[in-house]
């Protein structure tokens, strides 16, 4: 491990450079203000302490105290501090700490700060429990830095830890060092009400000279409140005494008079403090407490730490209290698997407002966002199939949707059958001309798709202010999208039910297996989608094409396509190399699996054509059909998700044109165009926003089903939950014993159970076992060649990952809904993907 690293190093973290140590680093990679310095690592204070450490009492501090002063820093250590501190005079501090040696001692003086490893944790604050030395020069550096290191032992630390629980052998301390700024007045600003918990209100307290007056509280400060870029109140303290630089160090001086009860900043400098903290905020995405200082006019931040003691408020993302429906995560909602951010939520919402016409229906609820996930109001389906006499047809749903549990009965909407019908019949004739016209354009669209997004990504980057990229999204960005949303919506209603007789057609006349095995080969006739990013990553590893063909070709796609704060494929090298990585394992590649279900296929067809002569040319004529719509659905899905990656560099450049960075991620498409035009009123909603996020973000993924309004944070609490289903009625179906879905790919294989809770643990999968999850996305699909079945709580026939299953040639269970709760990580189990089912086998 380095001893030594520079302050802003990106190795600057938790366990390298203590909790003080990586905060600075962040500040200063950032950009904020922070005077120069450098980072005395854990690993330094552990080379230290390794010749003494079994004789650390920490029943003794006094003892300790005199461990570390007896024992020198090793040479080479010390040799590396040295050259640290000398190349602080090369200007390492951007002035702040120009002319601070004024014939003092050798050397640039500095503050020597401890910084422990288990400082400003989550609802801990280590804060003020190791030692600081203000005004160090020269030789008296190592006996600072070793007195830090002793400090880590003192009786107030040591009682800490042991009040918190935290084991005296986890903890280390790093050092960090920087330059002293012979500030004429400090403080500390919190960026939200310390007292309130109001999150618009920055608090600064200011006093003059070097601040520890204040932090230690020997006098009273000003304190000023600026609320949205204004001061809201101040109040003039009386400042009696103020700690100032000596020839030894530091001493607290009497205020002079004058100075005793004016104010230390004017309303200017307010309000310029008050925007770095929002700045500092805005980094953290938290109420922040600041420690700066100011000289000749200028202001530093010398430390930063998360408020103790106020949370942010929470928004309630809940559209399931809306009211008693039938709410399912299927389908789409498996495409978008994440907690969505606000700015993909509002994507989310133009997508389903252009995909599907039917969403725009007044007083009808068909879309929702339930804990910050996706969701479908089956209610609405259900009502209106009822309303118009075709609930038998309703077998389509399932094929889409998934099967209800048995006994499970969806609440219908309460309203007449007459305004079902009323609002139902215009829209439906409406849709259906809508997309005829758009079927007319389709072609020419995908012909055009991915060359057209590719520029639009160019012409993003190259943006040079926030005006132009304002222009750029209304003029061809957003067209550019809804038409994408629609060419889809298009594609997705071609075919209709005709895909869902044609398969039920084929199991009447030739059985599950040959029906599903004569249904693939989607794949022989132009490339699925689906299955692009497994092929082309097989071509990568190959040597067929490059990375950047790669990423251009497919790089679009992966497990959280739709999130747009995540990288995509294309823009994440590790990804890539963690796929190549995987592929190297397989027994069979991609073309073999590919080759083996073409020969089955071909039987299958030959069997029909013995038993059904009269039949095969008009099958083999609607099995073509049913190719195309699956190859133009899942064609226009993926020049979707490409248009999301053009939505993602749009909201990326954004953050880099105003400054704001990933606090835009938490903002709405119509906020982001704000701040673009200069509104920052906005960004007052980030923090709550971000917190709202990384509340849902880390409960675990929500029922497939859910009916009746849902808390999904009481949910998680709850140790009997369960994953398959949510009923507010109370009772409910009961958990199956067995565990049963659509059969999804036929075929009959026993092997190893691998539980796995979402993409990024695929590596936990070994080439034969048993792929069992809750839902998969395309961004599975390069696992699914070392899979021997799939297993999938969610999921149906005519979703896109039970057809790759089946162009594969891999046994699959879709749908079960309870996969995950009854079979366990290293189950040896039996899976026949023609009748549905999933054994447990003994042993």
């Amino acid at each position: 491990m380095r001893t030594v690293l520079p302050l802003g190093d990106e190795a600057a973290d938790l366990a390298t450079a203590g909790g003080k140590g990586a905060s600075l680093a962040k500040l200063t990679r950032a950009g904020l203000p922070v005077p120069g310095g450098f980072h005395i690592t854990t690993g330094a204070y552990r080379a230290f302490v390794s010749a003494f450490r079994d004789e650390i009492d920490p029943g003794d501090p006094a003892a300790v105290a005199e461990l570390f002063a007896r024992h020198e820093i090793p040479g080479d250590l010390a040799a590396s501090i040295r050259a640290a501190y000398e190349a602080l005079g090369d200007g390492l501090g951007d002035g702040l700490g120009d002319g601070l040696g004024d014939g003092l001692g050798d050397g640039v003086p500095v503050a020597v700060r401890s910084s422990a490893t288990a400082e400003d944790l989550p609802g801990m604050s280590f804060a003020g429990q190791q030692d600081t030395y203000l005004n160090i020069r020269g030789d008296g550096l190592l006996d600072a830095v070793r007195r830090c290191w002793a400090s880590l032992w003192n009786a107030r630390a040591i009682a800490y830890r042991e009040r918190n629980g935290v084991p005296h052998d986890d903890v280390a301390l790093a050092v960090v060092v920087q330059e002293l700024v012979d500030a004429d007045a400090a403080g500390v600003m919190f960026t939200a009400n310390p007292v309130t918990g109001a999150l618009g209100e920055t608090v600064i307290n200011a006093s003059w000279g070097l601040g520890e007056a204040v932090v230690g509280g020997q006098v009273t400060p000003d304190t000023v409140v600026v609320t949205s870029g204004a001061v809201t109140e101040a109040r003039t303290g009386d400042k009696a005494v103020m700690t100032v630089r000596t020839e030894g160090g530091t001493e607290e001086r009497p205020v002079p008079e004058e100075l005793r009860r004016a104010a230390v900043l004017d309303e200017a400098q307010a309000v310029e403090l008050a925007a770095l903290g929002a700045r500092v905020q805005e980094l953290y995405g938290t109420p922040m407490d600041v420690e700066w200082v100011r000289r000749d006019g200028a202001f530093a931040i010398v430390q930063a730490r998360p408020v103790t003691g106020v949370k942010p408020r929470t928004e309630e993302w809940n559209d399931s209290l809306r009211g008693d429906y039938l709410w399912t995560g299927g389908n789409l909602g498996e495409a978008i698997p994440d907690v969505m951010t606000p700015a993909t939520w509002s994507f989310v919402r133009m997508f389903i407002h252009e995909a599907m016409s039917a969403s725009t229906l007044p007083g009808f609820d068909l879309v929702g966002n339930i804990g910050g996930r996706f969701y479908m109001n089956l209610s609405v389906t259900f009502s209106v199939a009822r309303a118009l006499g075709m609930s038998g047809r309703l077998s389509a749903v399932e094929q889409v949707f998934g099967r209800l549990p048995a006994g499970l009965e969806p609440p219908m909407l309460d309203v007449s059958r007459w305004r079902i019908v009323k609002a139902v019949v215009p829209m439906a004739l409406a849709i259906r001309k809508r997309v005829r016209e758009h079927l007319r354009a389709m072609p020419a669209f995908l012909a055009g798709a991915a060359r057209r997004g590719e520029e639009l990504r160019g012409r993003v980057a190259a943006t040079a202010t926030p005006a132009e990229l304002a222009v750029l999204w209304s003029r061809e960005i957003e067209p550019y999208f809804v038409t994408a949303c629609r060419m889809l919506e298009a594609a997705g209603r071609q075919g209709g039910s005709t895909l869902v007789y044609t398969r039920d057609n084929l199991r009447r006349l030739v059985g599950e297996a040959d029906a599903e095995a004569m249904l693939t080969g989607v794949n022989s006739d132009g490339e699925l989608a689906s299955l692009g990013l497994l092929t082309g990553l097989g071509r990568l590893a190959r040597g067929e094409i490059t990375r950047d063909e790669f990423a251009r070709a497919y790089g679009h796609r992966g497990p959280h396509e739709f999130e747009v704060s995540m990288p995509r494929p294309g823009e994440d090298p590790g990804w890539i190399d963690a796929q190549l990585a995987g592929l190297r394992d397989l027994r069979e590649d991609t073309r073999e699996l590919l080759a083996r279900q073409e020969k089955a296929r071909e039987a299958a067809w030959a069997r029909f054509a013995e038993r059904h002569p009269r039949r095969l040319a008009g099958m083999r004529a609607r099995v073509r059909r049913w190719n195309a719509v699956v190859r133009d659905r899942e064609a226009t899905r993926s020049e979707v998700i490409r248009a999301f990656w053009v939505l993602r560099a749009f909201v990326v450049r954004a953050g880099e044109l105003t400054g704001h960075g990933d606090a835009l991620f938490f903002l709405a498409v119509e906020e982001i165009l704000d701040v673009l035009g200069g509104d920052a009123a906005p960004l007052a909603n980030v923090p709550v926003r971000r917190a709202t996020y990384e509340r849902y973000a880390a409960l675990p993924p929500y029922p497939a089903l859910i009916v009746g309004r849902f808390d999904p944070v009481r949910w998680a609490a709850d140790p009997d939950r369960r994953a398959d289903l949510y009923d507010a009625r109370g009772g409910g179906t009961p958990v199956s014993d067995t565990v049963t879905g659509f059969p999804g790919a036929p075929g009959v294989v026993e092997g190893v159970a691998r539980v796995l809770s979402g993409p990024e643990d695929g590596d936990r999968l070994k080439p034969g076992e048993i792929l069992v999850t809750t839902l998969t996305n395309v961004g599975w699909t390069p696992m699914f060649p070392r899979a021997a079945a799939v297993v999938t709580d969610m999921g149906a026939p005519l979703s896109h990952a039970s057809i790759v299953a089946r162009e594969l040639g891999i046994p699959a269970v879709v749908g079960t809904g309870n996969a995950t709760m009854r079979l366990r990580d290293g189950d040896r189990i039996r899976v026949d993907g023609e009748r549905g089912t999933v054994d447990l086998l003994g042993g």
